[in-house]
């Protein structure tokens, strides 16, 4: 595979998507949140997006109002090539928002494609498909959202191979940068063997409490040892996002003026800027 530095285009690749995969081997840091949030936020603002749902628990498809009775096909019917992405992807409520559920069948799909030569390609094999069926569609999607497992494990792995970026959500709390670095040392991993142009598009810091001293030298730790790396929007610790999964809504829909909200809302102009950089380049 010849090498091509981050941020630049394969130049058949003007028309297709940009990957975005959440990642982060802890649990309960906001990943899903984000995942949902960030997608929705995206669409708002005029881009159509897909969130692709690898992680077995399946709570981006619950956040998204995607009953468990009603997935009737998911990722994982797309990793193990019983049906293509564009067959798995439903609607949601939000506009010019889609998903590709997942079910707990994920939990066996390490096993079942192990022994596949392309195991760590299944993602992106069925991504670049589906955008070659609907590079002249006017609703191409413009940007895909992989919300990950919280393991580096092959679901994990597949979404990096498939990716162009990485955001990371990251909690404001003691052991971050710790688990930081394990991630870190997992993506140079893949871009030297798998995706040599994946790169690192943020890392988005959440669950902050200004009333919590130790957050803010978390925050101040991780922006002296990632520098500009890190997004200036920071997710606050908000009861309103909390909320908003059980009532199947991501927090822009169930409470727009909430800080959480807004934050997402933020963090999306964020990643569009980065996005138009990259552009540029």
């Amino acid at each position: 595979m010849n090498a091509t530095p981050p941020f630049v285009r394969a130049p058949d690749a003007a028309a297709r998507p940009r990957v975005l995969a959440m990642a982060n081997q802890k649990g309960g840091v906001g990943k899903t949140t984000t995942a949902i949030n960030l997608g929705t936020a995206l669409a708002a603002i005029g881009e159509r997006v897909l969130i692709i749902d690898l992680d077995p628990q399946g709570n981006a498809s619950t956040g998204l109002g995607i009953d468990r009775k009603s997935r009737v096909t998911s990722s994982y019917d797309m990793l193990v090539g019983e049906r293509a992405l564009r067959d798995v992807i439903m609607p949601t409520a939000v506009p010019r928002l889609l998903i590709a559920s997942s079910t707990m069948d994920l939990l066996g799909v390490e096993l079942e494609i192990a022994g596949h030569e392309d195991r760590s390609y299944k993602l992106r094999n069925a991504l670049r498909a589906y955008c070659d069926s609907s590079a002249v569609h006017p609703d191409s999607v413009t940007y895909v959202v992989v919300d990950c497992p919280p393991s580096l494990n092959l679901l994990t792995v597949n979404a990096l191979a498939a990716a162009d970026a990485v955001v990371v959500p990251l909690q404001c709390e003691f052991f971050a940068l710790e688990g930081l670095s394990q991630l870190l040392t997992t993506v140079e991993q893949v871009r030297r063997t798998l995706n040599p142009a994946l790169a690192i598009q943020g890392i988005v810091l959440t669950m902050y409490d200004p009333r919590n001293s130790l957050a803010g030298q978390v925050v101040a730790d991780v922006r002296a040892h990632m520098g500009d790396k890190v997004y200036e929007t920071v997710i606050p610790r908000n009861v309103r996002l909390s909320e908003a999964p059980s009532h199947g809504k991501p927090a822009l829909l169930y409470d727009l003026k909430c800080a959480g909200s807004q934050a997402y809302l933020k963090l999306a102009s964020e990643v569009i800027q980065r996005e138009g950089r990259w552009r540029a380049a």
